[in-house]
């Protein structure tokens, strides 16, 4: 059986717990999107449907750039989507070997068709210069 109250004081950088990480018990959490509750929705994906607005994350927002990518390889996204979400790791401080390296860490979930089909995306996006090699093809 899991843990039933709120989750324990997380500490910070500095080692410092902090009460504040998490603003809603995470159970309650995982309850909301189990049930698929509508203001829970709201607050996941903001008014314009597509942006996180409302809650706050316990990760740090360079790891939650990468876990949006490692989520758009599984996805089989579009070409603009990878520029999009590189450009946010990297403003967020990933570094392009990191952001190469979510491929080698998310093949054996999504499989090597999924991370062969998004290594040219990629490339794209981190501003290789693609040729034949790499296997895009117009409008993929």
């Amino acid at each position: 059986m899991g843990p039933s109250g709120p989750p324990p004081d997380v500490p910070d950088a500095e080692g410092v717990a902090r009460k504040d990480v998490f603003p809603m018990d995470y159970i309650d959490l995982l309850r909301r999107l189990s049930l698929h509750d509508q203001r829970m929705t709201a607050d996941l994906l903001g008014a314009s449907g597509v942006e996180h607005t409302g809650l706050d994350h316990a990760l740090d927002p360079k790891t939650l750039a990468l876990v949006r990518l490692a989520a758009l390889v599984a996805v089989g996204g579009a070409v603009p989507s990878y520029g999009a979400h590189t450009d946010a790791a990297i403003d967020a401080g990933a570094t392009t070997a990191e952001i190469v390296d979510v491929l080698v860490g998310v093949a054996p979930v999504v499989g090597l068709s999924r991370v062969v089909a998004a290594a040219p995306k990629l490339a794209l996006a981190v501003g290789c210069e693609v040729d034949d090699a790499f296997g895009i093809q117009p409008g993929a």
